[in-house]
């Protein structure tokens, strides 16, 4: 099994974190457990290795800074952000912003929700994005006055039409 963190050596440190009905895992090896204070409880924090990989250095700094946010609906403060892992309110996802969108990149592929969609769906879906994004460029051409690529581009979209799917040019 290879380290959580830098996905290269192999796992030797196995932490395992269960609040409520949650249980979460990490896997280290041993120079990120110790580069991490694993072996000194009072400077480790799973939340941390769960939620960004160095959010408590940007916390701890912000807080020596004097600078550290607070949120105005639930009183919820970045430390209790990395303590507890978890925001305290949806108006959290406001205040906290800034250091939001780097956190949830490194934690997941992208920034937004996809969830998944049933194959049948998705291939309508696709087809419909493929006859807007065609009549967006038809539309470009044709006010740049490209008529080559417009003419080009009026008859990729009908071919697309005729294969099944249709699009409001609103």
């Amino acid at each position: 099994m290879l380290c959580n963190l830098c996905k290269e050596n192999e796992a030797t440190v196995h932490l395992t974190q269960i609040v409520g009905d949650k249980m979460q895992k990490v896997d280290l090896c041993e120079a990120c457990s110790k580069e991490k204070g694993v072996s000194d409880p009072t400077g480790f924090s799973l939340a941390d290795l769960l939620l960004g990989l160095g959010a408590s250095q940007e916390i701890e700094k912000a807080a020596a800074d004097g600078v550290e946010l607070k949120c105005p609906a639930c009183g919820f403060t970045q430390s209790d952000f990395k303590k507890s892992g978890r925001f305290g309110c949806p108006e959290c996802y406001q205040t906290f912003s800034d250091g939001l969108e780097a956190l949830l990149k490194t934690m997941h592929k992208g920034t937004k929700h996809a969830g998944k969609v049933p194959a049948a769906l998705r291939v309508v879906r696709e087809a419909k994005d493929k006859l807007k994004t065609l009549q967006k460029k038809l539309d470009k051409a044709i006010a740049e006055e490209d008529y080559e690529a417009a003419a080009q581009l009026r008859d990729e979209l009908k071919h697309a039409k005729e294969k099944g799917g249709q699009v409001s040019t609103s």
